[in-house]
């Protein structure tokens, strides 16, 4: 994937560990923790993406909902999102992904329907753990075709986590709040 050259990021620890944001002017590009099967090398690479902790918008904003989201109190994120150059198909996935209903799940076989390619689930997999803006582009609601934890990039018990944050909150009626 190719990101924007006016790519910055910052880390933030979360109650799942520390998470490391990248963005740009425009949106929030990327999420990841620290074991993430797809983190960029662009994170860590001393010439990659520079450390921006001083005043920026979408990077502000995006660690206030992700408080609010891990305090109970938001359940639908309003950042901007920039994702990266990615192709048709993985762009189709992540689409689907963002209609996905907080507090619940599906699975990769009725999300590959719900892009129009029904017969390719593993494809669905393959981009679902490639999506670069984890939590808010909400990878996580997304199981196996009996109702299994599977296939989390960024490990099945942040996944059940997540997953439990958000049955919680959907118990309680939280609306869907900035």
């Amino acid at each position: 994937m190719k990101y924007a050259a006016d790519t910055v990021q910052r880390r933030w620890q979360s109650p799942l560990g520390a998470i490391d944001l990248a963005a740009t002017p425009r949106g929030l590009a990327g999420l990841w923790f620290d074991d993430h099967k797809y983190r960029p090398a662009a994170l860590d690479a001393a010439d990659g993406w520079p450390r921006h902790d001083g005043p920026h918008a979408v990077l502000d904003a995006a660690v206030a909902e992700l408080q609010a989201y891990f305090d109970r109190k938001l359940a639908r994120f309003e950042v901007p999102i920039e994702l990266p150059q990615a192709t048709d198909f993985q762009r189709a996935v992540w689409a689907g992904l963002l209609d996905l209903q907080h507090g619940r799940t599906c699975s990769y076989g009725t999300l590959a329907v719900a892009t129009g390619r029904p017969h390719a689930v593993r494809a669905v997999g393959t981009a679902v753990g490639r999506n670069p803006v984890s939590i808010l582009v909400p990878c996580h609601r997304v199981v196996g075709g009996d109702g299994a934890l599977t296939g989390y990039a960024g490990g099945l018990s942040r996944k059940a986590a997540l997953l439990a944050l958000e049955q919680e909150q959907a118990q309680h009626r939280l609306p869907e709040m900035a």
